[in-house]
C-alpha cells in the first residue's frame, strides 16, 4: 500500500526526522503535536489551556491538509507532563471534538520536546 506524506505550512514543520501526518489507504496516522507556533516555530507561551488550543489548532491544519477534520479521528493520543491538567485539557478537547468522541489515552510522562506541557497524536480515518 502506497504512503502519501501530508504536510502543511498551517502547521509547524517537522523538528526531527518524521513527517506532520502519514496518510496509508484511508487512515491517516499524526505525528505528535505540542504547542508550537506555525510560523515562529516556537513554544507558545501560556497555561495548559492555551498550548493545548494550539496543538488542537495545529492538529486541525494538518487534518484539512488531509482531506478530513475532526469528525473523522478515530482515536487520539494525549500525553501532558501534570495529570492535574486533566480537566482543563478535556475542556480544550471537547470544544474540537464533538460526540461521538474518537478512543482516547491520557498518559503523564517526565516531560515532552522543547519543555511543552502537552503533545497530541491521532489516527483519523478518511470515506
Amino acid at each position: 500500500m502506497p504512503r502519501t506524506i501530508i504536510a502543511t505550512d498551517k502547521a509547524p514543520a517537522a523538528i526531527g526526522p518524521y513527517s506532520q501526518a502519514v496518510r496509508a489507504g484511508n487512515t491517516v496516522y499524526f505525528s505528535g503535536q505540542i504547542p508550537l507556533d506555525p510560523a515562529a516555530g516556537t513554544l507558545v507561551e501560556g497555561d495548559i489551556t492555551t498550548q493545548t488550543r494550539r496543538v488542537f489548532d495545529n492538529l486541525k491544519a494538518v487534518a484539512e491538509a488531509a482531506g478530513g477534520s475532526f469528525d473523522k479521528f478515530v482515536r487520539v493520543g494525549i500525553y501532558v507532563t501534570d495529570l492535574a491538567n486533566f480537566a482543563a485539557v478535556n475542556a480544550v478537547m471537547n470544544e474540537y471534538c464533538q460526540p461521538p468522541y474518537p478512543a482516547r489515552s491520557t498518559i503523564e510522562v517526565a516531560g515532552l520536546p522543547k519543555g511543552a506541557q502537552v503533545e497530541v497524536d491521532a489516527i483519523m480515518v478518511l470515506d
